[in-house]
């Protein structure tokens, strides 16, 4: 068996495994290809690939001759991978449709870390969280170099300064580390999310939780916001209102998938901040929690700074990549037997779910409802 390592695209500093897990699964025989220059961007040169065991191939070589290939982000459209190849990444097919039926038409098996189920079982493969872990640390730590004033509270002999007061809207991955990092700084936080049940663990790393009380059930969206009726979003605009007024910092999260990011922040609501304030948008990439985000931008709106990037862990690329191959070799596990070989075990609510094309067939159901709608 041949495991093929894709280098990304030219805007991704990460790679989808470092030599280190590389080198796991060497020892165990398999045959492991690196398209020349794969991990530079993330300090692992091809020398260190080399070393893990792995050999160093052309782009060519690796996508016509691997059983298995890894590569984060889709490669070209016209890719034409060895028959019965897989690819896994991460694709976001509840929004690429179109990626999708080029996978099913080009008989591509094709697994998206993000659509795996997220469930106890499935949190040493979770790519979403390990990246997010580090997305949130990120966001404060830019939110900090872009803020005029200091998070902690000072008292010197030229007067004194206030903490910066910091609001989070979303405590799911991303938000609790968010608040982990802001708190190490000094800053006072709230922290706004449509789930009761993570009122406890905000409050364990203490910050205060805003409650709105109504909130449809989120407990089986994986992680993610849920649509809300129109009298909780109501409530809920008021109620982030007030918080917004009073924020320094502001950082977002919310996201639902296959739709839009829902606008938490209005153009109302960014009237009422004072000059200086800054908005990190985690959303970006869908759309953004405010009207006016611009994923990949930086952008100014009647003084407050809005920072749209969805990929803030491409920031710490050794760290994200070293996670990330982690996942991945987790998730391997599933679909490689103890001689080497693949099987794909349809029984296994992980290998199932994560599943997006297979025989020429769009097999995921979340994928196919959005399809035939």
């Amino acid at each position: 068996m041949i495991i093929g390592l894709l280098k990304e695209p030219s805007h991704e500093t990460r790679v989808s495994m470092l030599p280190e897990a590389v080198a796991t699964l060497t020892k165990k025989g398999i045959t492991f290809w690196v398209e020349e220059n794969a991990g530079e961007k993330s300090y692992a040169d091809n020398q260190s690939y080399i070393e893990a065991g792995a050999l160093i191939k052309s782009r060519d070589e690796v996508v016509s001759q691997s059983d298995i290939l890894l590569s984060i982000h889709q490669p070209e459209p016209a890719i034409q991978l060895k028959d019965s190849a897989i690819l896994i990444g991460v694709f976001q097919p509840l929004f690429n449709v179109d990626l999708v039926k080029q996978f099913a038409t080009a008989a591509i098996t094709c697994f998206s870390m993000d659509m795996l189920p997220r469930t106890t079982r499935a949190q040493a493969m979770d790519v979403l969280s390990s990246q997010a872990n580090i997305a949130g640390y990120k966001a404060v730590l830019t939110a900090a170099n872009l803020y005029s004033r200091y998070f902690p509270m000072f008292m010197t002999a030229a007067g004194s300064v206030k903490p910066a007061k910091l609001l989070i809207l979303g405590a799911g991955v991303a938000g609790l580390q968010a608040i982990a990092t802001a708190k190490r700084l000094g800053a006072v936080v709230e922290v706004f999310d449509t789930r009761p049940a993570v009122k406890e663990e905000v409050m364990s790393l203490g910050a205060k939780f805003v409650e709105v009380e109504g909130a449809a059930d989120a407990s089986a969206a994986g992680g993610y916001a849920v649509e809300q009726s129109e009298e909780y979003k109501r409530k809920q605009q008021e109620k982030i209102a007030e918080s917004i007024a009073k924020a320094d910092i502001i950082i977002t999260t919310a996201q639902i998938p296959g739709k839009k990011a829902p606008i938490l922040i209005t153009e109302e609501m960014l009237k009422t901040m004072r000059n200086g304030s800054v908005i990190i948008d985690l959303a970006a990439a869908t759309g953004g929690n405010t009207p006016f985000t611009k994923n990949n931008e930086t952008i100014s709106y009647n003084g407050v700074t809005i920072f749209g990037n969805s990929n803030l862990q491409g920031t710490m690329p050794s760290d994200a990549s070293k996670l990330y191959g982690k996942n991945i070799l987790n998730f391997l596990q599933l679909i490689i037997d103890k001689e080497n070989n693949i099987n794909l075990n349809w029984e296994d609510d992980l290998v199932a779910g994560s599943c997006i094309t297979f025989n020429s067939e769009i097999k995921n159901e979340r994928v196919k409802s959005i399809i035939n709608n």
